[in-house]
Formats: structure tokens, sequence, C-alpha cells
């Protein structure tokens, strides 16, 4: 297929467990809508069957799996074909299931709804019901779908000749067994898989920072394919479309010729024209008895998400969607302890959140010329940034061998102190285009061409 057909495909794969057998997955579906372009439901299945002990340990996949989605992505392709739309669900997404069958009848003696994370569905009624519970969360017609698992992602990557990842600081994983070096580095498939499955590392855990991850890799290694010219050919693309076909579950409206057809349509975009997002989250960590920690969505803004896609409009740019702060931070001024010697400038910064302490007392009676010198622990630029964002013109000087704190020291120069706004989802999940995506370094995606390489993954219905 081409070349966001290969990427997804290896995708899918991050959620878990071992490659299903080719078989179709009824939905129980009327044929599909055609009138605002086409939305595909890609979904990677947590589950450990199959695998040895020993390839558990080789993968770093101990434990049991859930047989459940570990990894859900919407594709939307427009109807003119010339843009993609991939938006990310979180696996814990708290939302309503849609009805299981015997749940409702004509009786009028329905059960009262179920609630649960997204990934639940597929325990309850697999692909159908998955597919069913995103259409009620979204209001969003699913004209295909694809399910696959991770035990070939490994041997996928590695085929491809490795991919490359990022980060712009260390990053460590114990459970995935992620353990890399600020930078960019070309990695094997056990190495990528590492990185695009942790959860739990040190910088920023969570789902929305791993799907970002995912999504890198993705763009990544497409740019890189396309600049070898991997990915030529029409002959190469129905190749690749029957190869998945030996390798993943579809749904009925879904065959070798959709496949072949969603999988040119896809190549032939230019990365500013793919667009990649994480459904905007209100609430991160929302208890619930009975289904634990869970992802609340930002009603507004996902609202405007799946209006946006149903009218087959761009998602990128849309500020419903995405609202554009005055003063955005990359970081959250509640972990930044600050010491501050003015009054006047420690209650503003308190109030933006910022955890202050008043040294006022021990001011110097004449300030020294100048803007605010903030000085602050080496190795937390991040949180520098964030701090300088609310104090305009401030100087930053690091400290190699400093505490937790960071100082503010005032100058005779006037102080301006502005609110700054925190949003994990501009952080990790806004929606961005797929040139913005890629590691520095890599080579950018030449104009289109016609054809493809192994190991897909894709929908359609053009």
């Amino acid at each position: 297929m081409r070349r966001l057909t290969v990427a997804l495909a290896l995708l899918v794969t991050l959620g878990s467990g071992s490659f299903l057998g080719s078989q179709a997955v009824s939905a129980g579906r009327a044929a599909p809508a055609h009138g605002g372009g086409t939305n595909i439901l890609v979904v990677g299945i947590d589950s450990r069957a199959g695998l040895s002990a020993a390839e558990k340990r080789r993968l770093h996949v101990g434990g049991k799996g859930c047989n459940c989605t570990d990894v859900m992505m919407l594709v939307h392709l427009s109807r003119d074909q010339r843009r993609a739309s991939v938006v990310s669900i979180p696996r814990d997404s708290y939302v309503e299931y849609a009805e299981t069958a015997g749940t409702s009848g004509s009786t009028g003696d329905a059960s009262p709804p179920r609630l649960g994370k997204i990934n639940g569905a597929y325990a309850l009624g697999g692909g159908p019901l998955t597919v069913r519970t995103v259409e009620k969360a979204t209001g969003l017609r699913i004209d295909h779908y694809l399910e696959t698992g991770f035990t070939g992602f490994e041997q996928a990557v590695d085929n491809l000749g490795g991919a490359t990842v990022c980060t712009d600081r260390p990053l460590k994983d114990e459970n995935s067994g992620l353990d890399i070096g600020a930078g960019v580095h070309h990695t094997d498939g056990n190495s990528t898989l590492r990185y695009v499955r942790a959860r739990h590392v040190n910088l920023r855990p969570g789902d929305l920072g791993r799907v970002r991850r995912q999504q890198r890799v993705v763009t990544d290694l497409l740019a890189r394919l396309t600049a070898e010219g991997a990915l030529d050919g029409p002959v190469n693309t129905a190749r690749t479309a029957r190869a998945l076909l030996k390798s993943v579950r579809t749904d009925e409206d879904t065959d070798l010729q959709d496949l072949v057809r969603i999988g040119w349509a896809l190549g032939r975009l230019r990365a500013d024209r793919t667009e990649f997002a994480t459904v905007p989250i209100r609430l991160f960590d929302h208890r619930v008895p009975g289904v634990g920690s869970t992802l609340v969505w930002d009603e507004p803004r996902s609202a405007a998400l799946w209006e946006a896609l149903g009218a087959d409009r761009p998602i990128t740019g849309d500020t419903r969607i995405q609202p554009v702060p005055e003063t955005p931070a990359a970081t959250n001024p509640t972990g930044i302890a600050v010491r501050v010697d003015d009054a006047a400038v420690a209650a503003a910064l308190h109030g933006s959140g910022f955890v202050v302490t008043d040294t006022s007392k021990a001011a110097p009676a004449v300030r020294p010329a100048g803007p605010p010198v903030i000085s602050y622990p080496a190795g937390r630029e991040e949180d520098a940034a964030t701090l300088a964002a609310a104090l305009p013109g401030s100087r930053l000087r690091a400290v190699p061998e400093g505490d937790k704190f960071f100082d503010v020291t005032v100058g005779a120069q006037p102080v301006e102190v502005k609110t700054v706004t925190y949003d994990r989802n501009i952080v990790d999940g806004a929606p961005v285009t797929a040139d913005r995506l890629r590691c520095a370094g890599t080579p950018a995606r030449p104009a289109p061409a016609l054809g493809s390489q192994t190991g897909s993954v894709a929908k359609s219905s053009m």
C-alpha cells in the first residue's frame, strides 16, 4: 500500500497480542455511507495468546492481555481524497457502550446504559460492539474496520529497515523496557516496540504522550521510506494489500479492491495534508468504582472535532477543537516551586498556579538594573520556559548544582506578570500535520509517487 497505509499497519500492531488470522468481522451493518468522506476504525488488540515465555521476555510484554483494544485510531479520508485526518482515541476514554444483543427489546425493559473504558467494548462484543460504541461516542459513521495484534510489529519494523525515534530528554519505562537517551535514534523492531508501548515514562506519563510517540514514529517512517523510494509502483500496492489480508481481520465491507483504492488515495497525500490528533481530554484521572482511572473527554472540544470530521473539514487550525491561549505553557506551573524576592510578583505568580515562596523580606534595598533573572536547576529547561513565559523579558540562568527551586530576582525594571495556560491536550495531542511531527533531521516526504511496500494497514470505501 502507500505511505500512510504502511505506517498504520505498524501502528495497530502496537496494542498487543499475536497477529490474528484472516477473517471477516461482521458488524451486521448496512452499506456504508459515502456523503462526507470515508471513516475507518483501526484497532490493535491486547492479547498474549500464542506467545511463548521466551517471546514475552524478548518483547517485554509479561502479564496477561485484557482481550481489549489497546490502540484505537479513527482515520478520516476526505471526500475529494486530498486530506487524511487520523484521530487517536485513548484506551481509557470513559464512554457509554452501545447496546449489546439482548440488552433492549420491544417490551420496553431495556437495561440501563453501561459505561466503561472504551477499550472494554471489545471484550463485551468484539469488533462489532467496538464499532457501534465508537459510532455512539462520536456520532460518526464507521465505513470500514480493521484489527490486528502486535506480535508481528517487531519483524515488520525490521523488514522495513528499522525506524526513527526521537526525544528531547532521556526516556525510561520499566514496564515496556524503554531506556533511551535524548536525541534521534535509529531503532530495530524490538526497541521501537518499547518506545511506542511505553505508558509509564519518567516524562509526562500516560496515554497522550504514548500516542504522540506512535504518531511521530509513523510520520518519520513514512518520510524515510518515501525518500528512499521504497514505496513506488502500483504493483507493490496490490501485493501489499494481499499480504495485509493474511494478517488482519476486516469487516465485511472491506476487500482487496477497497484496500488498494484507499492505499492509492492516502499515498498521493503530502505530509502537510495528513493530520494527526488525539481526542481532547477534560479529566485525566476520573476515578470510577469498579472501572478504575479513566479519561473524560472535553465535551465541547471533542464535539467540535467529530463535527468537523462529519462535515469533511480540516481539524488543524480549528480553534473550537484546540483553543489558542494567549500565553501557552509547555509544563504545568503547579509542579514548579519558585522563590521570589518581590511580594507583588510572588502573589501574581501564585495566582497563575506556581508554587511560590515569598522571599521579599531578604531582598536587597537597591534592586539591580535590568529585568528579572530566573535561576533554574540545569536540566529543567521546559519548566524554565514556562516561568519565563509568565515573566516576559526575563533572563534565564542555569544553575548546575541547584536545588529544586527556581529563584526569581527582580531588578529595577518594571515587571509584567502574565497568566500562563497549561493544557495537556496542547502539549501532547493538539491537531498537527505530519510535516510538523517528524523528528528533527529526518527527510521530508518528497512529491507523491504510486506504490508501496510490505506490512500495511488501512481500509477504505471510495
